[in-house]
């Protein structure tokens, strides 16, 4: 296992999307969504495991869910866990683990990951993981996985890549990043070939990523080069707010991925999904002849089919007469929405608040 080889696991999210089991003290990344008997931060914890040193993987999230990291993962150490005061998207989250893993090790490479994501075959997601840090060592590249698409999915960002003579197998220079499409122009995309999923999961090295934040986002780089001496110091935690209050909120996406001219993709396809909605959810869930997953409870369906249900353990139910529907219920609330419909569930949230306020 090489010592020079960290992992960054992001695990800040709220989740909204997955409401109304996932909510902000206790979003989805800390719940166990796929009946597995692990939370999806445990699951990516342990597909890292054996990639890199126990003593090299960070978790990057709200300081509100710190102690639930340290519950859930019991092997990490509290200085493993960085604590972000303020929400700022994934650019300062980066740099934040760039400079406390700088003060470990200059040489190290390091691998980006979302918490909640479902990974299918681990072992080829392992294979793919270290061929790309062999890809990156010593060299100025931002390294990104693109996944085979299998379907015109409007829900994922799409790579198009352009193919370079003398590269290995399955990696190739990235040309474009395209956002979420329309129906009509994902399939025009899918049929292309040229197109592939975004899943969000990087590789660089330490160095490369530095110099792309001094390239393209300056004024991050400047705030967090001045919050590097404080690092693992008793004034780590005031630099840190200091450092956020005053930093923009901002993707990595925007503002190095789609800017630098030094990105590549290695293409795999290990069965993934970024687990964002109920509709993802009930796609890679084990699911009945009528195409109905049922994830949690004791449930009878009756001229039901192509729908989702998750109940509370030990909850009997009946459902009749449901065609694309999402029945989910949890110890406060339930949601019962046409799959059609899933978007609004960050809405149906904000006007529970409003309507009942914050407890709803």
């Amino acid at each position: 296992m090489n010592k020079n080889t960290y992992c960054v696991i992001m695990a800040g999210g709220v989740g909204s999307r997955f409401w109304p089991l996932s909510t902000t003290e206790t979003p989805k990344q800390f719940l166990d969504i796929t009946g597995t008997g692990k939370s999806l931060l445990q699951q990516t914890f342990e597909r890292f495991s054996p990639i890199c040193p126990l003593e090299n993987i960070f978790v990057v999230t709200s300081k509100a869910y710190k102690e639930l990291v340290l519950e859930q993962l019991p092997e990490i150490k509290p200085d493993q866990v960085l604590a972000e005061p303020l929400r700022r998207s994934t650019a300062p989250c980066i740099a934040l683990a760039n400079a406390v893993i700088k003060k470990k090790n200059p040489d190290a490479n390091i691998v980006v990951t979302p918490s909640d994501h479902l990974i299918i075959n681990q072992e080829q997601f392992r294979e793919k993981i270290v061929n790309g840090l062999k890809f990156v060592e010593n060299k100025d590249i931002l390294l990104t996985l693109g996944i085979k698409p299998s379907r015109p999915e409007t829900g994922y960002g799409y790579i198009q890549v352009e193919h370079e003579n003398g590269l290995p197998e399955t990696f190739n220079k990235v040309k474009t990043f395209t956002e979420k499409p329309n129906l009509e122009m994902a399939k025009i995309l899918l049929e292309s070939g040229e197109f592939f999923w975004n899943s969000g999961i990087f590789i660089w090295s330490l160095a490369s990523i530095e110099k792309a934040f001094e390239k393209h986002l300056r004024e991050v780089a400047i705030l967090f080069d001045n919050f590097y001496p404080a690092v693992a110091t008793e004034a780590e935690e005031k630099a840190l707010y200091d450092t956020y209050v005053d930093c923009r909120n901002i993707s990595i996406d925007y503002g190095v991925m789609e800017e630098a001219n030094n990105v590549y993709v290695q293409i795999v396809d290990f069965g993934w999904s970024d687990l964002g909605t109920w509709t993802s959810l009930h796609e890679n869930s084990e699911r009945s002849i009528d195409n109905n997953a049922v994830l949690s409870g004791k449930v009878l369906l009756y001229d039901t089919e192509d729908s989702v249900v998750h109940l509370p353990k030990g909850t009997t139910a009946v459902i009749q007469g449901l065609k694309d529907y999402i029945v989910v219920q949890s110890d406060k609330a339930l949601l019962i929405c046409p799959k059609t419909n899933e978007q609004q569930i960050r809405q149906f949230t904000t006007d529970i608040k409003a309507e009942f306020g914050a407890g709803g």
